[in-house]
């Protein structure tokens, strides 16, 4: 006769735990994945504005007004007027620095900042 082995494995108790984690992990991930989807945008538009051709010696309102511009025709939502600073030196650099707040769960809300510099083109 041989002898019984005792079953190892998942329990429906312990299935259930993993799933609950995995699907809170998709949920965040859901949340999540469109701020940084943005923000890529946001980097793109920034690289395009700064990498123009005199952009450096530009005034800091039309370069605002030229990155807002694109930023509506790319569905950027986050960043406004106020976020982008140019900071003079060797070389000027375009700055965006902005927040996004988004709901998680309850009185659970995330907030991611994000911060970019790109040197302008002379």
């Amino acid at each position: 006769m041989t002898a019984m082995t005792r079953q190892q494995g998942l329990s429906l108790v312990g299935f259930i735990f993993v799933l609950i984690f995995i699907l809170f992990a998709v949920y965040i991930g859901i949340k999540l994945v469109p701020i940084y989807l943005n923000h890529f945008s946001v980097v793109s538009e920034m690289k395009a504005v700064a990498g123009e051709p005199g952009s450096a010696n530009l005034p800091p309102s039309t370069l605002r007004r030229n990155l807002v511009t694109r930023f509506q025709i790319s569905y950027v939502d986050n960043v406004r007027p106020e976020h982008i600073s140019v900071e003079r030196g060797n070389p000027p650099q375009l700055v965006i620095e902005y927040q996004v707040e988004e709901h998680l769960i309850g009185n659970i809300d995330v907030v991611v900042k994000f911060r970019r510099a790109e040197a302008l083109r002379n």
